[in-house]
């Protein structure tokens, strides 16, 4: 495939990335979601509506976000450096919030008055609700109550930027049903609202609307690091629930020599329901009004799904990904949850940095591939970070006093 002019041909004019996406939604919602797509079209190509975004990713978000040496990481596991792309220190505390801004524009330029989104780690949420406070929107955000319970610090953050947060106590209680119920208020207001989604999926044109909100992370970095060290860096990862911040690191080195890997939750193991693999078990279906690769029950409908970290516990994954994987282009690999609590002690111990358990998953792939690869470069992408997980953390692992480091 000809890298160099990817983003001419995909997604296609229906919204298509080989066989994977499109919108498949009641006939109702079908030309709302090609007036999204048109509006977007024009204003995405607008230079009143570049220049506020960078104006806002400036001044307000705080970018560009460093890329950081993990030297002291590096030195104790032994063998290729490790860097980061550190979207932790993006305002809100994660990369969410570079589509949000974007998405809260389009919504004034649309002149819709609310917005409505779902959230699983909180992330997304806080990020949203940051959005609507900025641009004097109403926003509500649906979560799963176990997610709530998980997540209390980013539930509290949504209320006081002025979200309803609105409870999900059916089916599984986590991302999934939170998405279905965000959709079911969507059908009820869609003409005064606009649905947010959190990541790289769901009905175009959100796949490719947010993928290029994002692609701010992996551009920034792509710079950043050649201007580091001289050279592209020999792997770049990031982890993978539906896919937003890997979409943004990958997009930016498409065309380069360097491999690819997108890190999913394998959680507790390879049994249905202890994991949420996608890419790595599942097969193609159709999800949240578009197609694309997903883990399904023995009758065909969503799976459940695990992970320790609540952003990445989804059933799919977003179509641009699922492209990239039958290209041939980029790697989806795994980290358990035991491998991503271990990166998030070790990360905070040697470098003073707090992940979230998202991002733990990519500094775990990291770290391993450091002590095969025995020299080179790792690019990992800190999508988060983790003091939302912190009260999770201690209540199952402590603070990590007894649980081991290299030569200690």
């Amino acid at each position: 495939m000809d890298y160099k002019t990817y983003f001419q041909q995909y997604p296609t004019r229906d919204g298509y990335f080989g066989e994977y996406g499109g919108i498949i939604l009641p006939d109702e919602l079908v030309p709302v979601f090609h007036e999204i797509a048109d509006a977007y079209n024009a204003i995405s190509r607008s230079a009143q509506f570049i220049s506020e975004l960078r104006r806002i990713r400036k001044e307000f978000q705080g970018r560009p976000t460093p890329v950081y040496h993990c030297e002291r990481l590096s030195r104790k596991i032994g063998g290729a450096q490790i860097y980061l792309k550190r979207e932790d220190l993006n305002h809100t505390g994660a990369h969410k919030l570079n589509h949000c801004m974007g998405e809260g524009l389009l919504a004034k330029f649309l002149g819709k008055k609310r917005l409505i989104a779902e959230t699983g780690a909180g992330q997304h949420g806080v990020a949203l609700a940051t959005a609507a406070a900025y641009f004097g929107l109403e926003c509500e955000i649906h979560m799963g109550d176990v997610d709530i319970a998980k997540q209390a610090p980013n539930v509290a953050r949504m209320r006081i930027l002025g979200a309803e947060v609105v409870p999900v106590s059916f089916g599984l209680k986590t991302l999934k049903e939170a998405v279905d119920s965000a959709f079911d208020a969507y059908l009820k207001s869609y003409k005064d609202s606009i649905y947010c989604i959190g990541s790289a999926l769901g009905p175009h044109p959100f796949p490719v609307m947010v993928r290029d909100f994002q692609m701010c992370v992996g551009l920034e970095a792509r710079d950043q690091f050649l201007e580091m060290t001289g050279i592209m860096p020999d792997v770049v990862c990031a982890c993978v629930g539906g896919g937003s911040n890997a979409a943004g690191m990958f997009s930016a080195f498409l065309d380069d020599p360097v491999e690819l890997c997108g890190v999913e939750p394998m959680g507790t193991g390879s049994e249905l329901g202890q994991h949420a693999a996608s890419m790595t078990y599942g097969s193609k279906g159709a999800l949240h009004g578009f197609e694309s690769i997903m883990l399904k029950s023995a009758d065909g409908s969503p799976a459940p799904v695990y992970s320790i970290a609540s952003g990445l516990d989804y059933p799919g994954v977003g179509p641009e990904h699922a492209f990239w994987r039958d290209a041939g282009r980029v790697n989806y690999v795994t980290a358990g949850d035991a491998e991503a609590v271990d990166a998030f002690f070790k990360l905070s111990r040697y470098e003073g940095i707090i992940p979230a358990l998202e991002s733990s998953h990519a500094v775990a792939y990291a770290m391993k591939r450091a002590k095969e690869m025995h020299t080179g470069t790792i690019l990992a992408n800190l999508s988060g970070r983790g003091d939302k997980d912190v009260d999770y953390v201690i209540e199952h692992y402590g603070y990590g006093d007894n649980y081991g480091f290299p030569g200690e």
